[in-house]
């Protein structure tokens, strides 16, 4: 009607839009195709979403055409972990993704600055705009698993990208630490409203292993993910340690040079996902 205004609560009218849901799913760029698609979250900042999301990308780029969409607008790290210094180029049909050596394709707000460290201090609307822009304006060409690097909390962005991509599944990523429980709650809680299947938890810094005698540490204190993980009834995908070999590797750009045999497990979790509401891309 010429006269909606797009609130629904406010109006008796039985028209289409009322009867049925509507979709926010944007389109990819003509003649591209993206699999499956992961979204890599967390409730809080600064437990490790981008190792796990670089880790599970170098994993699958082993056998399948694996691919990252950097959805931390204001604190992109993911270009920084593969050592890609180059910027993204473009033409009239769309953005083209950067390559990794071992070929990842991503795209980054970092791969379009000028200089990667000038602050990105923009609106959540424009946030989520650009992040839409990564998805339907950039050329991914036949990618079979696309990994998101979402930002933390659940903001504008985590909820653009859970109505605009057809994510088929998330993994959330915690710390070992008392504040596990209500920080995953709000991932779990925000996956559920949106329908969006939770394939389990993967737990960073659980441990500290010492090189003498091969000792587990544990600085953080014992662990309550497993407690977390049963009260929402989700699987513990994997537990990785704090270790100077895996910070030095992101440091100096070689993220892909590490062993990912220890996510193994959220490896499998991802081949099996379907999403709930399964949406053709």
């Amino acid at each position: 009607m010429s006269s909606c205004n797009e609130n629904c609560s406010s109006c008796g009218v039985d028209c289409p839009s009322r009867r049925a849901p509507q979709s926010f799913l944007e389109n990819l760029a003509q003649g591209c195709r993206v699999g499956k698609v992961i979204g890599i979250v967390s409730g809080k900042g600064g437990v490790g979403k981008s190792l796990v999301t670089s880790l599970l990308a170098t994993a699958f780029s082993k056998t399948s055409h694996a691919a990252i969409l950097d959805a931390d607008i204001t604190g992109p790290s993911i270009p920084k972990m593969f050592g890609i210094e180059e910027r993204a180029t473009g033409t009239d049909k769309g953005l083209i993704p950067v390559k990794s050596r071992g070929g990842v394709d991503m795209m980054s707000i970092n791969l379009l600055l000028e200089d990667p460290g000038s602050p990105v201090i923009w609106r959540g609307p424009v946030l989520a705009g650009v992040v839409k822009q990564f998805w339907g304006e950039v050329l991914w060409n036949d990618v079979d698993y696309m990994f998101v690097d979402m930002p933390p909390g659940t903001g504008d962005v985590p909820l653009t990208v859970f109505q605009s991509l057809p994510v088929d599944g998330l993994i959330i990523v915690t710390s070992p630490q008392d504040l596990v429980s209500m920080i995953v709650s709000k991932a779990v809680n925000m996956a559920n409203m949106m329908n969006i299947p939770i394939l389990g938890l993967v737990e960073n810094m659980s441990y500290i292993q010492c090189p003498d005698c091969g000792k587990k540490l544990y600085p953080f204190g014992k662990s309550h993910v497993e407690e977390t993980a049963a009260e929402f009834s989700l699987p513990v995908l994997a537990k990785l340690p704090m270790d100077p070999a895996i910070a030095g590797a992101c440091d100096a750009g070689l993220v892909e040079t590490l062993d990912t045999s220890c996510l193994d497990a959220a490896v499998k979790a991802i081949m099996l996902s379907t999403r709930a509401d399964s949406k053709a891309k």
